[in-house]
């Protein structure tokens, strides 16, 4: 979408080659004029006519060679070396090679080995004294009234050929990150491919030579003809050398240490054919050796055990009787409450308790006393602490912003992000939609989508989304309101579309399906396929569904509309950009979606505030799931903390009231770890309103259990004040180590740096703090005033209400409530299986099993939370992401942001960063070129686009269409370009206006073909805001306008700037962490080298950053958690 530097000049670049090979003069047929083939005479010469598209083409005539003027002769030598002594152009013919062959330079300067090559080829055609040799006329055409050449055949060398091609291939074009093959050979796979491109005959108006030009390797030998063999520079020529991103197979380039990412493989140990894990293997040994240990100790002291026991005399245990253990094992039970209450901390079997333990259970005995006389001053102070916190919900804020929920803002992701942000450009938003066929259920495979009726749906579809007028504060905003326009006035949307520039009326005119066939092959070259916003749409970006390059079997079209950001997502050009993508949203829901569905066709679509509004929509819709849950767990809890039902006492003996209040114990545990953190600015998000009230619901409700059967077991015939302080006594010490145990492993969550992570950890741990103060405390005095009203015999939720019947008496004639069904189970079933020594060995043995299995899994866990988990199952969404990873062919722009670059004369860091030539071998953009051969551990793409590189060869005399000047030192634009052509005029011809401008530099004036600081200073703002055209197309507005800060870079620093290219397809989350890694190792390397603060950027870094610590991250937290 920044390639819009291009325009269609890039595709006339081939065509104009061939306007240069038409400036030659052509043999006449032999027949007809008596022509000769031999050395010093030309096949053909002058120009004869010219066709009414305004392409000239030569005379069919021969003739000797003529001998040129100094001045012509000097202006030959410049451009064509090879050419000396007698010439077969006059100087009109040769300011026609020139001012064509210009159009390619721009592209292969940066190898001046390719462009050598390149201009000798038409060189040769156009001036060699010797054309004849290599240059037959096949036919003849007449143009004007006169004989004109309409064909030729041209002998080439095989040798030169693939010279010419072998030189030329990798030459980047950095604008399209693109290589410059794919503008002025079509993507030739070789030489041959390339002259064909090359030689086709262009009807009128279109691209391509003005006459068929038949490349072909060797004449027939009686026609005295000879290949023209002009020797072939290689591109890895020390004299014109290139550099390593240009050339990689150069001796230089090849012998450098590549500083791409290599894959790790992972330790394994193969038996047979069975491939085991080094870990797994290592697991299993261990687990062998631990259970063999375990078992040697294990009988080693049963056997001991049993030989004690033969020692002791069997009658004592005889003489003891049953009932007299029976009532030692009645006092035993009886023993370690009384030790409590009594405040002697030792156990039955003699063991001393913890001093903790013992100060605790000493503060709950007295604490028990003190609640069961004064319940009511402890319910009313302890609620009101806690309804003081909940003031601070005035200032309750929600952060739904993802950037500000997966990364800090001290984050070296974060960072990055604002520095790029703020020095840079934001990145821009993405509106998109994925029409696709619906896949064949009998084939695999699925249909194309390239269709007529396919294509002209897509325009009603674009028809209805440029009618799209969202209200904004009383404003209609529209697409062209907010649409990133990189060229200052048309949209950069990216759609199949723009190859008829975006108007239903060129579908016919452009030839339909046919157009489009055409221009998914010469979409950089021919200029009906350039977009309206004047740059070449890589058909990559716009299809998907189809394999290698085939895009013709394309099967889902994909458009996106890049909209501008702003800075943090703040200001009304972000207001108005969310108010028109609701209003997108909303027209897809209930227009293009039955559109499309009519059709048997798919829709997927996604706006950049999607997934935040999704997730707002979910928080909503799960608040009635809260309630149910709350509902649900309420009723439970009524069932479980009352007595068994009994018809006559029921409505006493229940404990709903009890159990509605521990609920609400629970809800304001949460509102007031939410009121308290709101008070201190902290925001919530909204896992914590999903996600903390279970699980404070979850801890709350097993404490309120266990502390109401606790009193339920007390005897009845104690005072209830005794009651209380004994239950507390019993498990106010395990309840209080388990919470603080609980809060603390919440609290260890605070040192995690990921925001929504470390905010959830703090509201869960002050949450779980809060419910348990409000049990131990509230509830606390809840369960005596339940006990009071029980023992006054008041109905359960309605405690005015007294029973006077004897009936209603819950407790009457019981000592101790019978244990309930699971007290039992687990005191004469469970327990004493578990005590059997065989059953204890294999209960271990299975747990060690399953410990060591999840240490084993746990390292094939991927990391990444896939974002159809985080999304409600209804969402459109869903479909979107699934078709993202289906179809799309291309992933996420990656930057290279190089920070104060110091462009000074007396700095090499030009060198250390340029890709042309005389740039080091070891430059930032050579190690990318290089990197992109290896996309699969890299994860680059195709080579970056320099402004660096494309500023070096805009300056260069030889692109002398380009840096150019007026007599009074102001710029001067390329002769295509107003005001050096009339503006409106459908072909662009030079109206005089700008015939005194010259290049800005000569070669003298340059050092080692750098510009100086003055130099590069001055030029560097020309280039930024010059307009790519035919005549130059390296101007860098568009494709480079928010690639470099110039604020302070007259200093001879600039701050910041960027290189753009593109990582491989990311489908899964595993390809997104992994890329960044090796993006940042690469970027690591390269800065270490080069001595240059360098980082790379992608718009989804920030969302993947603590995954690739995260391994870390746990560990250190388990760690924490344990000690």
């Amino acid at each position: 979408m920044e390639d819009t530097g291009v325009k269609k000049i890039l595709g006339r670049v081939y065509v104009i080659l061939f306007l240069v090979a038409a400036d030659n003069f052509s043999a006449s047929h032999a027949a007809a004029t008596g022509e000769k083939h031999g050395e010093n005479y030309c096949a053909m010469y002058d120009i004869c006519g010219k066709r009414s598209d305004g392409k000239v083409v030569n005379c069919p005539f021969g003739s000797p060679a003529v001998k040129p003027d100094d001045l012509l002769s000097s202006k030959i030598q410049s451009l064509c070396p090879t050419i000396t002594g007698n010439v077969c152009c006059t100087e009109a013919q040769f300011d026609t090679l020139k001012t064509q062959v210009q159009q390619a330079i721009p592209f292969l300067v940066g190898c001046p080995a390719c462009l050598r090559n390149f201009l000798n080829l038409f060189c040769e055609l156009t001036c060699s004294p010797n054309q004849s040799l290599f240059i037959n006329v096949t036919s003849i055409d007449k143009v004007g009234g006169n004989l004109t050449v309409g064909g030729i055949d041209y002998y080439v060398t095989n040798a030169f050929g693939e010279g010419l091609y072998d030189s030329c291939k990798d030459v980047k074009f950095g604008t399209m990150n693109s290589r410059a093959m794919q503008f002025i050979g079509a993507g030739a796979q070789n030489f041959k491919e390339w002259f064909s491109f090359l030689g086709r005959k262009a009807a009128l108006y279109s691209l391509g030579s003005p006459y068929a030009i038949k490349f072909l390797p060797n004449p027939i030998e009686s026609s005295g003809m000879k290949p023209m063999n002009v020797s072939a520079y290689s591109c890895g020529d020390i004299s014109l050398g290139c550099s390593c991103g240009d050339c990689p197979s150069s001796s230089v380039c090849s012998n450098s240490v590549s500083t791409t990412t290599h894959k790790k493989d992972s330790c394994s140990v193969k038996f047979g054919s069975l491939v085991v894990k080094c870990l797994d293997l290592i697991l299993t040994v261990l687990y062998i050796i631990l259970i063999a240990v375990f078992l040697g100790w294990g009988f080693y002291h049963r056997i001991r055990e049993r030989k004690l026991s033969y020692r002791t005399k069997p009658e004592s245990n005889v003489i003891s009787g049953g009932v007299v253990h029976s009532h030692n094992r009645e006092k035993d039970e009886n023993l370690p409450m009384r030790q409590m209450i009594e405040g002697t901390p030792e156990n039955r079997s003699g063991v001393q308790l913890s001093t903790v333990q013992g100060y605790m259970s000493k503060f709950y005995r007295k604490y028990g006393l003190y609640v069961a006389r004064n319940p009511i001053t402890v319910l009313l102070s302890s609620l009101a602490i806690v309804l003081l916190l909940c003031l601070g919900l005035i200032r309750f804020k929600v952060e739904t912003r993802p950037e500000k929920l997966w990364v800090g803002p001290g984050s070296k992701a974060a960072q990055e992000k604002q520095f790029f942000d703020t020095h840079l450009a934001p990145f821009y938003r993405i509106e998109q939609l994925i029409l696709a066929m619906v896949p064949d259920k009998v084939n695999t495979k699925s249909p194309r989508i390239v269709s007529e009726e396919n294509i002209k749906f897509l325009f009603e579809i674009q028809k209805k989304v440029d009618a799209i007028r969202a209200n904004y504060s009383g404003l209609m905003v529209s697409l062209q309101d907010i649409c990133m326009k990189p060229l200052d006035k048309d949209c950069a949307t990216q759609s199949v579309l723009q190859y008829f520039k975006m108007d239903p009326k060129n579908f016919d005119d452009y030839g339909g399906v046919d157009h489009l066939n055409y221009c998914f092959e010469h979409y950089s070259s021919a200029d009906r396929c350039m977009s309206a916003f004047k740059g070449p749409l890589d058909p990559s970006t716009v299809l998907g569904g189809y394999s290698g390059n085939d895009y013709s079997e394309a099967s889902a079209f994909i458009i996106t509309y890049p909209v501008n950001n702003a800075v943090d997502g703040e200001g009304n050009q972000t207001a108005k950009a969310i108010a028109w993508e609701k209003t997108f949203i909303q027209l897809v829901k209930d227009e293009l979606l039955p559109m499309v569905q009519s059709r048997n066709l798919t829709l997927a679509f996604s706006s950049e505030s999607s997934i935040e509004e999704e997730l707002k929509r979910e928080s909503t819709a799960d608040a009635i799931t809260i309630v149910v849950s709350y509902l649900v767990m309420f009723a439970y809890i009524s069932l479980t903390l009352g007595d068994t039902p009994h018809p006559s006492s029921f409505y006493i003996s229940s404990k709903v009231l009890l159990g509605l209040s521990g609920v609400l114990l629970v809800m304001l545990s949460v509102l007031g770890s939410v009121g308290f953190f709101s008070a201190l600015g902290v925001k919530s998000t909204l896992i914590i309103m999903e996600v903390i009230p279970f699980l404070v619901l979850a801890v709350g409700v097993d404490n309120m259990c266990i502390l109401v059967h606790s009193v339920k077991r007390q005897k009845l015939e104690l005072p209830l004040e005794e009651r209380m302080s004994k239950a507390l006594v019993e498990v106010g010490p395990s309840i209080t180590l388990a919470s603080l145990s609980e809060v603390l492993a919440f609290a260890v969550g605070c040192f995690i740096s990921m925001p929504a992570c470390r905010v959830f950890s703090m509201f869960a741990a002050l949450a779980v703090l809060l419910d348990f103060l409000l049990q131990v405390t509230a509830f606390v005095a809840l369960i005596v005033l339940d006990a009071l009203r029980t023992e006054d015999k008041r109905i359960d939720c309605f405690p005015c209400i007294k029973v006077h019947s004897s009936h209603a008496d819950p407790d009457k004639g019981i000592g101790r409530r019978k244990r309930g069904l699971l007290a039992r189970y687990m005191k004469e079933v469970h327990a004493p299986i578990l005590s059997i020594w065989g059953v204890k060995i294999v209960v271990i043995a299975i747990f060690v099993a399953f410990a060591f299995a999840s240490i084993a899994l746990s390292t094939r866990i991927e990391p990444g939370l896939e974002q159809q988990i985080v999304l409600p199952r209804d969402s459109y969404l869903q479909g979107y992401f699934n078709n993202v990873s289906e179809y799309l062919r291309i992933g996420p722009p990656l930057y290279f942001v190089v920070k104060n670059y110091n462009y000074s004369s007396e700095s090499t860091q030009t060198n250390r960063l340029c890709s042309i030539s005389q740039c080091d071998s070891d430059s930032l953009l050579n190690e990318i070129s290089k990197a992109a051969l290896v996309p699969e551990t890299s994860y680059i793409a195709k080579p970056a686009a320099s402004w660096l590189d494309d500023y070096l060869v805009w300056v260069s005399p030889e692109a002398f269409g380009c840096c150019r000047k007026f007599t009074n030192g102001s710029y001067c634009p390329p002769d295509d370009q107003p005001p050096c052509c009339s503006a409106g005029e459908g072909s662009c011809v030079s109206n005089g206006a700008c015939k005194d401008c010259t290049t800005c530099f000569r070669h003298a004036d340059l050092q080692n073909d750098r510009p100086s600081t003055t130099q590069f200073k001055d030029k560097l703002p020309w280039f930024l805001s010059s307009l790519p055209s035919a005549d130059c197309a390296k101007g860098g507005h568009g494709a480079y306008t928010s690639s470099v800060d110039l604020n302070g870079y007259d200093s001879g620093i600039i701050q910041a700037s960027s290189f753009r290219t593109y990582h491989t397809p990311l489908n899964k989350q595993t390809d997104y962490v992994n890329s960044m890694r090796a993006a940042r190792e690469f970027t690591s390397r390269v800065s270490d080298s080069l001595k240059i603060e360098i980082f790379p950027y992608s718009v989804f870094y920030m969302f993947f950053e603590q995954y690739l610590n995260i391994w870390k991250t746990a560990l250190v937290n388990l760690a924490i958690a344990i000690g």
